[in-house]
């Protein structure tokens, strides 16, 4: 993605940004400077001939004529430099915030996006939940069928998963064929409905893969926010205890970490 914008550049664009890079600011200013004047020079240089020999208003229309000329050339190349660096600067942001073989957020990006959910769900005392998906027997998928089978089979993976997510619910890609989602505003049960239609749509899935198919399962984890999750990373280590339930448990199906009381609960039982 990153040489599509340099490679499609007209020859003349490619040449002056390599001189900027080359030359330096301040000397690349100095000779652009001397050129547009030429430039300009030159373009009065020919109004003028062309209309004979011009009397003070016709020179003043030749200065108009050769700014008309002039500007226009600029104007362009200082637009096309904007357009290329806006390009650039989008696609750089991409690649810092997505993982390159799923498409979805990369690890780092998710715990930045994860921390400020988690800590809005404890101010205002929301339910919130996080996942964590596993494929089942990765492994003898690469070394059946290859790690391009592999890879393509965790793009439908993840697919699949952010088919079965709202438009507020967050998915990236953990690390190896681990997935993980935060799902503000969800409570126990609406995340295990969460999870088990993921397990489901992936159980039922049948990748076509030079002439057969490849298929897989998937152990989920989850866990709900409650009083003792101090940090995002609390509320990870239990889905992460739960996706070792499940794995325990013989794989393709979801555990919860224990639930503990919210905190309206324990103020209306704690005594007075």
């Amino acid at each position: 993605m990153g040489m599509t914008s340099s490679s499609s550049s007209p020859l003349w664009f490619r040449w002056c940004s390599r001189f900027v890079l080359r030359a330096g600011r301040g000397w690349a200013t100095l000779a652009f400077t001397l050129a547009v004047a030429l430039l300009a020079a030159a373009a009065a240089q020919a109004i003028a001939m062309a209309l004979g020999r011009p009397h003070p208003g016709e020179a003043g229309l030749s200065a108009g004529l050769c700014a008309l000329i002039v500007t226009p050339l600029i104007a362009a190349f200082v637009t096309r430099l904007v357009v290329e660096l806006a390009q650039a600067r989008g696609e750089l942001s991409a690649q810092a915030h997505r993982d390159e073989l799923t498409g979805v957020h990369n690890r780092r990006h998710f715990m930045e996006l994860a921390e400020r959910e988690w800590a809005r769900a404890r101010r205002y005392d929301t339910s919130a939940a996080l996942l964590l998906i596993d494929a089942d027997h990765f492994k003898r998928v690469n070394d059946r069928h290859g790690h391009l089978c592999g890879d393509a089979l965790l793009r439908e993976i993840t697919r699949l998963t952010a088919e079965s997510l709202r438009l507020p619910d967050m998915l990236a890609r953990f690390g190896g064929e681990e997935l993980i989602v935060f799902l503000p505003h969800t409570d126990p049960l609406g995340a295990l409905d969460v999870a088990e239609r993921i397990r489901e749509r992936v159980a039922q899935l049948r990748m076509s893969w030079q002439g057969g198919e490849v298929q897989t399962t998937v152990s989920i984890g989850v866990a709900s926010l409650d009083a003792t999750h101090a940090s995002i990373d609390a509320l990870i280590h239990d889905a992460d205890a739960a996706l070792f339930a499940a794995k325990e448990a013989g794989r393709n199906c979801v555990r919860a970490a224990p639930i503990q009381p919210r905190r309206e609960a324990q103020r209306m039982t704690s005594p007075r």
